[in-house]
């Protein structure tokens, strides 16, 4: 599991920095990506190219991951810190977008070394 959290803690790095190349890079072709706007998931590396593209337009958001754990099904569950601003870094005024300041559970299906599937839980 230390190998699948590396590859994660890079990952959370890599989106802070609104590095998207370097998070592409750790996402299998067919990665089925959870839409935390509008529900659902984009599915491959260009959906979530555009998915993150058209966020980053709209809103600006941090994620940081707090703890790491295993879900009963193989996956790692990360509890993060989610924090959305407007795009001049302030608190936004009406959050419309389905994202919002919370504590979350982002849940990662690997398969060979790379993400397959991202799901977020707000029940954890």
């Amino acid at each position: 599991m230390a190998d699948d959290i590396a590859v994660l803690r890079a990952i959370y790095h890599c989106f802070n920095a609104r590095d998207i190349d370097g998070v592409l890079a750790a996402l299998t072709d067919d990665v089925a990506w959870a839409n935390g706007m509008e529900g659902g998931h984009v599915h491959g590396r260009e959906g979530v190219r555009e998915y993150w593209t058209r966020q980053w337009a709209i809103v600006s958001p941090h994620v940081e991951p707090l703890r790491f754990g295993r879900g009963p099904d193989g996956s790692i569950v990360v509890e993060v810190s989610q924090s959305v601003r407007d795009l001049q870094g302030g608190p936004l005024q009406d959050q419309t977008h389905g994202l919002k300041d919370k504590t979350v559970g982002h849940v990662f299906h690997l398969r060979d070394g790379k993400i397959n599937r991202f799901d977020i839980r707000d029940d954890h």
